[in-house]
């Protein structure tokens, strides 16, 4: 259930990080793409007013009659309003002598003067498309470009179809919307699919270790109830039993010295025994600590191994002062005394399998 919800809440991470990256992106990136569009319109549109003017002022320098001239241009363009782009021709009155509809030829035409003059003189295509998408314009068509004729009292322009364009904005828009949903709702499944694979493989892993450390912690609580077992049966155990149960060549008590003074330790007292900077020393339960000129192998050799433990080179530790036995490093252990010091003895890897040996003997 857990697990349920942390995919649920990894997906809707995804999808919300992806709704606000695509609320930033998709505006841009329409509108450079309408931009650029607009643009090579734009271009193609002068060039093609820049020709019919030059044609038409070699037509009037050849002689040609300005009325042939004006019936061929309106031939020419006739019902080309349908299209995004189409040319007409006006005079410097601002009337219309050649219109695709021949209802506007006599006509004033309304012009945004500041929409003009933004793209002769820059070719602003943002100030086109302000108008074209943005419906800024009621006008049905806007003159985006002119070229006059010299020998003439005529100007040919280039007209921009607005509700056309406008269409085909909207069609550029619907369509990058379009183009994003569908790779937004890709890129959210992979993501999140990626993500449930890579947790279900990180969570085996999990798994894996999560059983093998349980079965060391099983281990390792077996060990501590043996060692319980086995302090609870020393300590019930009488005097003469563990008299008894010490060998013949093993000795009940061990001299020490306290600086000067010689010091009988029963061995039964005695907590653990360590060599530190070639010199024995002996701690008792109550924290006394003594020394010896016996070495710790010799000492061990005194010591009832059933009792005792040499637990590294420098300890050896009683049975009955283990407190408690805790997994350390990599298959080490380490012993945790009972007596008035904080020592940690520490078994080796090695040692570790003889110690579980000699705790169930």
């Amino acid at each position: 259930m857990r697990k349920d919800r942390l995919y649920f809440l990894t997906f809707l991470s995804i999808t919300i990080i992806f709704l606000i990256i695509a609320s930033f992106t998709v505006g841009y990136f329409i509108k450079v793409s309408a931009s650029q569009l607009i643009e090579v319109q734009v271009e193609s549109s002068k060039r093609e007013v820049n020709e019919i003017a030059t044609l038409i002022n070699a037509q009037l320098e050849s002689g040609l009659s300005k009325e042939s001239i004006v019936d061929n241009l309106q031939r020419t363009i006739e019902k080309t309003n349908s299209d995004s782009w189409f040319i007409s021709m006006i005079d410097w009155s601002g009337k219309e002598v050649c219109h695709p509809n021949r209802t506007e030829i006599g006509q004033k035409t309304n012009s945004n003067q500041t929409l003009l003059a933004s793209l002769n003189e820059n070719n602003n295509s943002d100030a086109l498309y302000d108008v074209l998408v943005n419906n800024s314009s009621e006008a049905s068509s806007e003159i985006i470009y002119i070229s006059p004729i010299r020998n003439a009292d005529w100007i040919v322009a280039a007209h921009a179809n607005i509700p056309r364009i406008s269409g085909q904005m909207k069609d550029l828009k619907n369509n990058f919307y379009i183009i994003f949903s569908l790779m937004g709702v890709l890129v959210i499944l992979l993501s999140f699919l990626a993500v449930r694979l890579i947790g279900s493989k990180y969570e085996k892993q999990l798994e894996l270790k999560n059983t093998t450390l349980e079965s060391e912690v099983l281990n390792l609580s077996k060990l501590n109830v043996d060692l319980v077992t086995y302090k609870e049966r020393v300590v019930e155990s009488t005097k003469e039993e563990e008299q008894e149960s010490i060998s013949d060549t093993s000795k009940t008590r061990i001299l020490t010295y306290i600086r000067n003074e010689l010091v009988p330790v029963r061995i039964q007292d005695i907590a653990y025994v360590y060599t530190e900077n070639t010199i024995t020393y002996v701690v008792c339960f109550d924290g006394k600590k003594s020394t010896s000129n016996v070495s710790l192998d010799d000492m061990f050799t005194n010591l009832d191994s059933s009792l005792f433990f040499r637990a590294n080179r420098q300890f050896i530790i009683g049975i009955t002062a283990i407190d408690k036995i805790i997994r350390y490093g990599n298959s080490q252990l380490k012993i945790l005394v009972q007596s008035n010091t904080s020592v940690e003895i520490i078994i080796s890897k090695n040692k570790a399998a003889e110690f579980k040996q000699w705790l169930n003997s």
